[in-house]
C-alpha cells in the first residue's frame, strides 16, 4: 500500500552534499553578480561605524596558512558587527614597498639593480607587486573574505605616498626626526639598515676568544706587565677597538698565575681561570671599578690605545667583567663611547667588507676576518683561548642571513621624544588578550631610536633637500606641502625622475644662507615608515573611502606585530596626533604542526590553504579558524583537518535533517503559536535561545572557539542526540498538515533561521547555500549576510521547564543505559522494540507521572508502563535516586509504517500491518 501521500520522510534531494570545492565557487560568483558588499553597506547605512582597518600583507607571493588565518579572522569578526547593528566597512589593504618586492623582482625577472636606472627598477617593482595584489585578491576572496576589493588601499598609491610624507614631515616639524652617525643593525646581503621590528634572533655558533690587552699606563693602581682581559664572539670588531669598559660599581682583581697578572672581574675569576686554563693561580689585589677609570691599555694588534671606561652596561653573566669596546659596532659601545668622546669607528662597507682603514684586512668580508684577527692574535701573543659558543643571533628578517652593527649616517625618528605620550596611549587601548598591553610597553619603554632611513630604491623618499651652498638639511611645510601635490599626481617616482630643482617649490632659498641651488635625500623609507602612516594613509581619506574614519575600532594581527605595524602605527600617530591610532588591538599567534612546531618546507609540515580549498573548501578552513583558540598557537595538520571536516559534516548533517523535514512548511501560515506547542518543543526553543545567549557573548568577546563549540555541542547533543530523534515520530507519522507536525515543524524551521545566521560570519559559503532553501517568508533578503544577528527571546528561557527535563534527561540517560545493556544481551536490536517498566519513588513517581504521556517520545520506546518503586526486587540507580528500570520486549507486532509495536498490529482489516494509530492517520 503507498502512504506516501501522509508519509512524511526528510527530503533526499537538497543539493548541501559535501562538495564544497565545487559548490563554493558557484556562491563567490552569486556574490559578484549581486555585488553582496555594496548591498551590506547600503543595508547599514548611518548605523553606528565598527573600523576594522586591514594591516597589509606584502604583496610578494601566493597566501599562506597564517594569512589565510589573519584575513578569515578578521573576515568573521567584520560579518558579525555587519549582522550586529553596525555599519563595517572593510578595505582591504597590500605593503607593495620595501626590501621583500625588491628581492622577488630581483631574483624572478633577473634584475641587477645597481645597473638599471631607479625608474625602470621601480617600475618593474611596481608591476611585480601588482601582479600579486591581484593574485592575492582572488586567493582571498576564494576564502570567504568579503571587502572592498575594486577599492583596496595600497601602499604604493600616489594620495597614499602624499599622506605619508606628510606624516614625516610633521613629525620633522614637532623635531622628532634627526640625522645621526650612530650603529644600526646592517644586512650586508640586502646591503641597507634595518629596524629593529626586522631583525629576528635564530640560533648561530660564533667564535668565542679571550684576548689580552697590555697595559700600558697602570696609572699607579695596576703594575707594569699586566694584562686586561676581554671576552668576544666577534673577533672582527676587535679591528675597531677603541676602549674596554669596566663598571664602577663590580669589584675586580689582580691575579697571577705562571709570572703573569691579569685583571678581571672578582666573580667571574673562577669561570675565566677555568676556561683558559690558569693553574695555581692567586689573588694579588681587589680593586673598585671605579678606581680603573683612564687605566691605558695597548691594542693587542694595532698601534692604539684602548683606555678603561666605565660602563652601566656590564654584566656578570659571562666573560671578564671587562667589555671590549667599539663604538662603531655597537648600540651600547655606541653610548658609552659618547660620553668619553670616542670616535666612531666603522671600517666596514655596506657590503660587509673591509674597507683601507682596516690596514691588512682589508677587502676581507667581516665574518671572514674572525680567522685573521685570531691568527693575527696568536702572533703576538694575546689570545689566551679560542673556542665556539652557539647563542641566539640578529639575522635579517627577509633573507635570513646575519646581521652587525654598522655605524653610519641614518635618519631617525626620537622615540624619547613622545615615549611618554606613547607609554599613556597604550593604557587607553583595549588589548585582546590582556597581555599584549605589557608586551607592547615593554617594547616602547625599552626602544631606542627608530632608524627610518634605508638604502634602496622601491619605496617612498625621505623627503628632505640639502643646501648645495652649506649642506644644511631642508624640510619645511612649504617643502612638505609641495611635495606632497607632485606625489599625488604623479606619485614618488616623480622624486627618481626629477632633479632636486624641478621638486623644490619655486622661489626656495635656503633658511640658512639664501643659496637656491639644492640635492636631494637618496635613502627611502623604512617599509615600516609605510604601514604605520596606514591610519592617515587610508582612515583619513574621505575622498576615497570616505565611509571610514580614524581612529580605528580595531588592528587585528599576530603576536608579532607588537614590534612592528603595531608599534610603528603607535609611533606615528602619538607623533602626530598625540593618541593611539586603535581602541583595540587583537593578536593571534602562529600556526604550527601537530607536535607545535614551526612549519617549514624542510619539515614536510607545511599546510598550503590553496590546496585544503581545492581538496576540501574554504569552510573547512573557516571552521578550522573558527576552532582553535587564536590567543596561542594554532596547531594545523591533515589529521585535524580531516576531524574538522567530520565537525562540519556534523553540523551539516543536522542542518540537513532541519531543511529536508521544512519542504512544505510556509512559515508564514504554518506556524504554531509558543503557548501552543508541546513541552519538549518549548525546550528545544528554550536550548537554541540559551546557545543564542553564548554565541553572542562569544562574538562580542572576539571568542570564536566558543562559538565553534557552542554550535557544534548543540548540533551533536542537544538537536542530532537529542530533539530530533525525539520528533522524528511526529514528523514521519504525524498527518500532514496536523498540528503536531506543524509545531515540530515551527521549532525546526526557527533553529533552522537561528543557525543559518549564527554560522554566516564562519560558515561564509555553506550558509550562502542554506538561505537559498530556507523556507520563504515575505522580503526575505536576498543573501544570508543581509540578515541580522538573532536575539534571545527572554520569554522561552522558561527556569521551571529547564529544571524540569534536566530530571527527564537524566531519567532518560539511565533508560538508555539499560537499552544498550539490553542490546548487549540480544534481547533488543532497535530501541523501538522495547518496552520500559520504569520504577519510581516518592517524589520522583508524582514528577514522572506527569510526564507520562511524553515518556515513550523521550525514550524512542514502543511504551513506558510507570510504577511505584517496590521496597525490592528491582535494582535502583546510583545516579537518579528512587530511580529502577527494567527492559523486556515490547507486545505485540511492528507497525510497517511508524515501526513501533503494538498488541493491535492487524486488527484493522483495511490496514492490517498498521497500528491503529497509523490506520487513523492515513484514513485522514
Amino acid at each position: 500500500m503507498d502512504y506516501g501521500k501522509t508519509l512524511n520522510l526528510p527530503r533526499t534531494d537538497f543539493p548541501m552534499r559535501a562538495n564544497l570545492p565545487q559548490r563554493e565557487p558557484e556562491m563567490q560568483k552569486f556574490w559578484e553578480e549581486i555585488d553582496v558588499y555594496k548591498l551590506v553597506q547600503q543595508k547599514n547605512a548611518g548605523r553606528p561605524k565598527f573600523i576594522l582597518h586591514d594591516g597589509p600583507p606584502y604583496a610578494n607571493g601566493h597566501i599562506h596558512l597564517g594569512t589565510a588565518l589573519n584575513k578569515v579572522l578578521k573576515d568573521m569578526i567584520v560579518k558579525y558587527h555587519s549582522m550586529a547593528g553596525y555599519d563595517a566597512p572593510y578595505v582591504p589593504g597590500w605593503d607593495t614597498h620595501g626590501l621583500p618586492i625588491e628581492q622577488q623582482a630581483i631574483k624572478n625577472l633577473g634584475l641587477n639593480r645597481h645597473a638599471v636606472h631607479p625608474v625602470e627598477f621601480r617600475r618593474q617593482c611596481k608591476e611585480y607587486a601588482l601582479k600579486f595584489v591581484s593574485i592575492q585578491r582572488e586567493e582571498f576572496k576564494r576564502l570567504g573574505v568579503r571587502g572592498d576589493w575594486e577599492h583596496p588601499y595600497l601602499t604604493l598609491m600616489p594620495h597614499y605616498e602624499a599622506a605619508q610624507i606628510g606624516v614625516f614631515g610633521e613629525m620633522a616639524r614637532r623635531g622628532y626626526i634627526y640625522k645621526g652617525l650612530k650603529p644600526v643593525y646592517w644586512c650586508a646581503t640586502c646591503e641597507t639598515a634595518l629596524a629593529e621590528a626586522e631583525v629576528e634572533y635564530q640560533d648561530k655558533k660564533s667564535p668565542s676568544i679571550y684576548v689580552r690587552f697590555p697595559v700600558k699606563d697602570g696609572r699607579g693602581i695596576l703594575p707594569a706587565g699586566s694584562y686586561v682581559v676581554i671576552w668576544t664572539t666577534t673577533p672582527w670588531t676587535l679591528i675597531a677597538n677603541l676602549a674596554i669598559s669596566v663598571h664602577p660599581d663590580f669589584t675586580y682583581v689582580l691575579v697571577r698565575s705562571a709570572g703573569e697578572r691579569y685583571v678581571v672581574a672578582k666573580e667571574l675569576l673562577s669561570s675565566f681561570a677555568g676556561a683558559v686554563g690558569l693553574t695555581d693561580w692567586q689573588v694579588e689585589k681587589e680593586i673598585p671599578g671605579r678606581e680603573l677609570e683612564m687605566v691605558i691599555c695597548r691594542h693587542p694588534f694595532i698601534d692604539r690605545d684602548s683606555p678603561l671606561i666605565l660602563g652601566d652596561h656590564v654584566t656578570l653573566e659571562a666573560g671578564t667583567g671587562c667589555v671590549h669596546t667599539a663604538p662603531g659596532h655597537g648600540h651600547e659601545d655606541y653610548l658609552v663611547g659618547l660620553k668619553y668622546k670616542l670616535p666612531i669607528l666603522s671600517p666596514v662597507d655596506g657590503q660587509g667588507h673591509f674597507m683601507a682603514e682596516a690596514g691588512p684586512f682589508a677587502g676581507q668580508f667581516y665574518t671572514d676576518a674572525n680567522r685573521s684577527v685570531s691568527a693575527e692574535l696568536t702572533r703576538q701573543g694575546h689570545l689566551m683561548h679560542e673556542g665556539t659558543i652557539r647563542h641566539q643571533y640578529p639575522h635579517c628578517w627577509r633573507c635570513k642571513n646575519p646581521v652587525f652593527f654598522r655605524a653610519t649616517e641614518q635618519w631617525f625618528a626620537s622615540i624619547e621624544g613622545f615615549r611618554r605620550q606613547a607609554l599613556e596611549a597604550i593604557r587607553q587601548v583595549r588589548w585582546i588578550p590582556a597581555w599584549g598591553e605589557e608586551r607592547i610597553h615593554n617594547m616602547v619603554a625599552n626602544r631606542g631610536d627608530w632608524c627610518v632611513s634605508r638604502q634602496r630604491t622601491w619605496g617612498v623618499p625621505i623627503p628632505i633637500f640639502y643646501c648645495a651652498g652649506c649642506g644644511k638639511e631642508i624640510i619645511t611645510a612649504e617643502t612638505i606641502a609641495h611635495l606632497q601635490t607632485l606625489f599625488k599626481e604623479y606619485g614618488s617616482d616623480v622624486w627618481f625622475a626629477r632633479e632636486a630643482d624641478q621638486l623644490v617649490p619655486p622661489g626656495l632659498k635656503c633658511p640658512s644662507c639664501g643659496a637656491t641651488g639644492f640635492t636631494k635625500e637618496t635613502d627611502i623609507m623604512d617599509v615600516w615608515f609605510d604601514s604605520g602612516s596606514s591610519h592617515l594613509g587610508v582612515l583619513e581619506q574621505p575622498a576615497v573611502w570616505p565611509e571610514l574614519r580614524w581612529p580605528a575600532d580595531l588592528y587585528l594581527e599576530g603576536s608579532d606585530q607588537h614590534r612592528g605595524w603595531f608599534n610603528s602605527s603607535l609611533s606615528t600617530a602619538v607623533a602626530v596626533r598625540g593618541q593611539a591610532p586603535y581602541r583595540a588591538v587583537l593578536t593571534h599567534g602562529f600556526v604550527v604542526d601537530e607536535q607545535g612546531r614551526k612549519m617549514s618546507k624542510s619539515l614536510g609540515n607545511v599546510v598550503d590553504p590553496l590546496k585544503v580549498i581545492k581538496q576540501m573548501g574554504a569552510d573547512i578552513l573557516r571552521l578550522w579558524v573558527s576552532s582553535a583558540d587564536y590567543r596561542g598557537d594554532l596547531a594545523a595538520s591533515p589529521n585535524i583537518l580531516k576531524q574538522m571536516t567530520e565537525s562540519y559534516r556534523k553540523i551539516r548533517n543536522t542542518i540537513r535533517f532541519l531543511l529536508g523535514n521544512l519542504y512544505d512548511f510556509n512559515p508564514e501560515t504554518n506556524q504554531v503559536a509558543y503557548e501552543n506547542l508541546p513541552e519538549i518543543d518549548r525546550w528545544a526553543l528554550l536550548r537554541l535561545h540559551r546557545m543564542i545567549g553564548r554565541v553572542l557573548d562569544a562574538y562580542r568577546e572576539y571568542e570564536y572557539h566558543v562559538v565553534y563549540h557552542a554550535v557544534h555541542g548543540f548540533c551533536t547533543i542537544d538537536m542530532s542526540s537529542l530533539y530530533l530523534d525525539m520528533i522524528k515520530d511526529r514528523l514521519y507519522t504525524s498527518p500532514a498538515a496536523s498540528q503536531q507536525r506543524r509545531a515540530a515543524q515551527t521549532v525546526l524551521y526557527r533553529i533552522l533561521h537561528v543557525l543559518v545566521r549564527l554560522l554566516a560570519p564562519v560558515l561564509a559559503f555553506t550558509t550562502e547555500e542554506i538561505w537559498l532553501y530556507v523556507p520563504r517568508e515575505k522580503d526575505l533578503p536576498v543573501s544570508v549576510q543581509l540578515t541580522d544577528m538573532p536575539e534571545v527571546n527572554e520569554d522561552y528561557l522558561d527556569a521551571g521547564l529547564e529544571q524540569k527535563y534536566e530530571r527527564l534527561l537524566a531519567v532518560r540517560a539511565e533508560v538508555t543505559r539499560a537499552l544498550e545493556t539490553a542490546r548487549r544481551d540480544k534481547l533488543i536490536g532497535n530501541s523501538l522494540e522495547a518496552m520500559v517498566e520504569l520504577y519510581a519513588g516518592g517524589e520522583l513517581f508524582e514528577f514522572l507521572s506527569g510526564a507520562a504521556a511524553d515518556l515513550p517520545a523521550l525514550f524512542i520506546v514502543s511504551g513506558v508502563h510507570l510504577q511505584p518503586l517496590p521496597g525490592q526486587g528491582v535494582p535502583v540507580s546510583e545516579t537518579v535516586p528512587g530511580l529502577g528500570v527494567v527492559i523486556k520486549r515490547a507486545p505485540g507486532e511492528k507497525c510497517e509504517r511508524c515501526w513501533m509495536y503494538h498488541p493491535a498490529v492487524g486488527q484493522d482489516a483495511a490496514h492490517p500491518t498498521l497500528c491503529p494509530r497509523c490506520a487513523a492517520a492515513v484514513r485522514q
